[in-house]
């Protein structure tokens, strides 16, 4: 079995008009909420062995965060581009390419496309991912290359607000 953590960045800045939507930093309430929402994780001994984002300013901050939480470094956050505004797909062939040394992963990346994802593995739906919430399930595999057509079960979903 694998385990996969699906985490929408954490709440990000509007405060320069003129930034890039790649560009765009966390604010401060995104800031508390990424260590926040690992230290939940680390308390239910929830552990992910691989950090993947969306090289995206808040995605990569998010993602540099919540594995400084876990006590690695923040440049053991794997970054791959096709992360950024990901539709499903994308997400299915990236964790199908995960190392199977690790089982469990941690995916950092941004709606529309992080909704549309969880929403195509179980039977759980949500309107909308929100910011630093966590979406995880197991999927019944040995080997990531399975994932794609692997059956996978909700474990839970969390966010900053649901405490």
């Amino acid at each position: 079995m694998k385990t996969i953590l699906i985490i929408r960045h954490a709440k990000s800045s509007w405060d320069t008009a003129t930034l890039s939507d790649f560009d765009r930093p966390l604010n401060e309430r995104g800031k508390k909420d990424a260590p926040a929402m690992a230290k939940r994780l680390i308390q239910n001994k929830v552990n992910p062995e691989l950090f993947v984002s969306s090289p995206a300013k808040r995605a990569k901050k998010t993602a540099e965060l919540f594995i400084k939480e876990f006590g690695k470094n923040e440049d053991e956050v794997v970054f791959v581009s096709e992360l950024y505004h990901a539709p499903a797909q994308t997400f299915y062939n990236i964790i199908a390419g995960f190392d199977d040394r690790f089982n469990c992963a941690a995916v950092f990346s941004h709606n529309p496309g992080i909704t549309e994802f969880v929403n195509s593995l179980t039977t759980v739906r949500l309107d909308n991912m929100p910011t630093c919430g966590i979406f995880a399930f197991n999927a019944l595999i040995k080997k990531w290359s399975d994932f794609p057509g692997a059956k996978k079960e909700f474990w839970f979903f969390d966010y900053p607000k649901s405490a």
